[in-house]
């Protein structure tokens, strides 16, 4: 059974962590006694996020935000400074701030391949960069990353979204690899379709929708709370043994196969970027 304190005194920064599983994972350390730290870009959002957490923060537990981006290098080692105020080092990570984009290969605007790493992949690299700098000075820490589905499973015409979260899987990995040696482990959740904003439209597409639930033998869409429940086991002491691993929680999705969206690249490129010239 889980100590229901078992994170107290130790510090959390949780990127995007303003909404979503981020969100959704910063209320699941506070809860074990972790002092929490949430970053984003929005402001006003972290503002809304933080008083809500801080409402239901345990005796000891503190909530701070801080806005940052995570391919702002400056800005994150801002926040990783403001999340190691709450006990004099970093214990916890969990990168999950994160975006997407649909089209096919042969039209992707290269701003958005850039968008779309940048976040997913080079701000995932600075949290871990910035992140396990702090543990290897505090004596050792977990850090989590949100990755995906898509990095196991080919996703037709979500090729930025599949790059950035195989990429980030293969850094997990090397981390860990090289992080061991001062007590910080290094791992990565693999969400499937979740009921966040940023997986409403996919929800919202029937569909899409459908074709999702087709493919997953525990056929219901996830939440937040399953992700979360996830990343907890792995920032916590639970965990200890466990380094560069790539846990999937998708209700079995990646044993089958990647959703079909390729109507949605239809409807923004046209049929030629699709199917060629005539």
């Amino acid at each position: 059974m889980t100590n229901e304190r078992a994170l107290a005194g130790r510090s959390a920064l949780i990127t995007g962590g303003g909404s979503g599983i981020g969100l959704g994972c910063a209320a699941r350390l506070l809860c074990d006694g972790a002092s929490v730290t949430i970053t984003g870009r929005r402001e006003d959002t972290l503002r809304a996020a933080a008083d809500e957490l801080a409402s239901a923060a345990p005796a000891g537990a503190t909530v701070r935000w801080a806005a940052s981006d995570v391919a702002d290098e400056s800005t994150v080692g801002r926040a990783v400074a403001v999340a190691c105020e709450a006990t004099g080092g970093l214990d916890i990570a969990v990168a999950s701030a994160g975006t997407g984009s649909v089209g096919p290969v042969t039209s992707f605007p290269l701003e958005e391949w850039r968008r779309v790493i940048d976040t997913n992949l080079t701000g995932a690299f600075l949290t871990i960069k910035h992140g396990g700098s702090a543990m290897q000075r505090s004596g050792g820490g977990s850090i989590v990353a949100i990755s995906s589905i898509a990095s196991p499973l080919s996703h037709a015409f979500m090729a930025a979204y599949c790059a950035s979260k195989a990429g980030l899987d293969a850094l997990v990995k090397v981390a860990a690899d090289e992080l061991g040696r001062c007590g910080v482990r290094v791992n990565s959740v693999r969400p499937g379709l979740v009921q966040t904003q940023l997986g409403d439209h996919l929800i919202d597409d029937s569909a899409v929708l459908e074709d999702y639930l087709a493919q997953m033998p525990i056929s219901r869409v996830g939440t937040v709370a399953d992700v979360a429940e996830a990343v907890r086991y792995l920032a916590g002491p639970e965990s200890s043994w466990v380094t560069g691993q790539c846990l999937g929680v998708d209700g079995g999705h990646t044993l089958r196969r990647g959703p079909d969206v390729e109507h949605w690249a239809r409807g923004i490129y046209g049929d030629e970027a699709i199917d060629g010239p005539g």
